[in-house]
């Protein structure tokens, strides 16, 4: 019996595969859709059944390369002991390309490759992080009515609602 388990529990956490998938939705809007699951087969069926049945259609992996950045997102507390210029100052050293503070909230963005720097350079400051993610920022984002939005609403909530999809992004305003 411990034999079968382990086999069952190892089996499981092996075969989990990182998978993405680019489509479109009416309106111009684009999505970018990361999974993580153990059937490629049933996400990409999912995914498919979702985006047509909503109007949109599947792109080819790699066509949306271009309409979305990959960036790195910190959000945490502004210190006070530590002025923005100063902490400003020690991330550029890092790879940071923007810092905004909005009512003591201060966001940080990087790029991708540079998310472990900033955090050790944040954690070396002793700034405590709420957050920190890696982000797809779209290039050229589109503006919609609350029509469009509705339409669009209805295909995000269902790919939400899947159990593989992890997270998804697009290029809406």
């Amino acid at each position: 019996i411990e034999a079968a388990i382990k086999r069952a529990t190892s089996k499981d956490m092996t075969n989990m595969l990182e998978v993405n998938f680019e489509g479109k939705l009416p309106h111009g809007v684009q999505v970018f859709i990361e999974c993580m699951t153990d059937n490629n087969t049933r996400t990409v069926a999912n995914v498919k059944s979702i985006l047509s049945k909503n109007g949109g259609e599947m792109l080819t992996k790699g066509s949306l390369d271009f309409m979305f950045d990959r960036k790195a997102i910190f959000e945490f507390m502004k210190p006070a002991n530590i002025e923005l210029e100063e902490l400003e100052l020690e991330l550029i050293d890092a790879g940071l390309e923007e810092i905004e503070e909005d009512e003591g909230v201060v966001i940080v963005t990087a790029d991708y490759t540079s998310f472990g720097a900033i955090n050790g350079a944040l954690e070396g400051m002793g700034v405590e992080i709420k957050k920190a993610n890696l982000e797809r920022m779209a290039t050229t984002p589109v503006s919609l009515t609350s029509e469009q939005q509705q339409d669009i609403d209805k295909a995000l909530d269902k790919l939400d609602d899947d159990d593989d999809v992890q997270k998804v992004f697009t290029n809406i305003a």
